[in-house]
């Protein structure tokens, strides 16, 4: 273990050095999630019907969502493409580690430091001045914390199938198109999955995408709670499992397969 934790800190060391880029994301975040405030609280106004969740419940998840947006996994690990395109990843081979849990470490930091430099003051502007709610309880903030914790896992194990997938396309941009489009709709991160039809309630509880953005969030607002953690945990627990066991597979493949040329 020590290999992978020694990757995982020194990377986010390096990623906790991109301030600038972290700020300007800061400032689109606030954007859009003033953007989707406003959306929701006119579909709010405009209609009478009991909804599922409350608008303070919806106010605090879009924020979360916001604070939270670089967790997702939704890039292409940059350096482990071009590796791949140049046939570089030939140096990855001859590392005396195992090289699924190299990428995987390498992509747990790009989530973590991302999200630690943008969520933090994501969190205190909007508590302070958009109505960003805390908590309902401390249980609930232990049961967002573990949630969260797994949404990382699980994370990272999907970050790490798509940067194998480079080793059958050419560029990885399809691959990455699909799973941008699919996290985003299926996560919660635009609409709140309870906000969804109830005939669509089943197959979004059945992905795992649902672990990345709405367990964690509902959890935070008080819509799931304390109580009914153990099968949220092993919702995403057993995602991110099946995940790196399908990595792990698709990799041993894959180098199998692989053709290095040059000199």
């Amino acid at each position: 273990m020590r290999p992978y934790i020694a990757v995982l800190s020194a990377r986010i060391r390096m990623l906790l050095q991109y301030r600038t880029a972290a700020l300007a994301g800061l400032s689109t975040q606030f954007f859009w999630g003033l953007i989707k405030v406003m959306t929701f609280e006119a579909f709010y106004r405009s209609t009478t019907a009991p909804q599922p969740m409350s608008f303070d419940q919806v106010v605090s998840y879009t924020w979360l969502g916001q604070a939270m947006f670089a967790l997702l996994p939704w890039t292409i690990d940059y350096e482990i493409r071009g590796m791949i395109r140049s046939g570089a990843v030939a140096y990855e081979l001859a590392r005396p580690v195992d090289l699924y849990g190299f990428w995987y470490s390498r992509n747990l930091a790009d989530r973590i430091a991302p999200t630690l430099l943008r969520s933090l003051p994501i969190f205190a502007l909007a508590w302070i001045a958009f109505d960003l709610q805390l908590p309902p309880s401390l249980a609930a903030t232990g049961a967002w914390l573990l949630s969260t914790l797994s949404a990382v896992l699980l994370a990272g194990a999907i970050a790490t199938l798509l940067s194998i997938t480079l080793l059958w396309t050419i560029s990885g941009e399809g691959i990455s198109q699909i799973i941008q489009v699919s996290i985003f709709v299926f996560s919660g991160m635009i609409v709140p999955l309870p906000l969804f039809p109830d005939w669509s309630q089943p197959l979004l509880n059945a992905l795992p995408f649902r672990g990345l953005v709405d367990i964690p969030f509902r959890f935070y607002t008080g819509h799931l709670t304390p109580d009914q953690l153990l099968p949220h945990l092993a919702h995403q627990l057993a995602w991110t499992l099946a995940l790196v066991l399908l990595g792990r597979w698709l990799l041993s493949r894959g180098l199998r397969r692989l053709v290095v040329q040059g000199g």
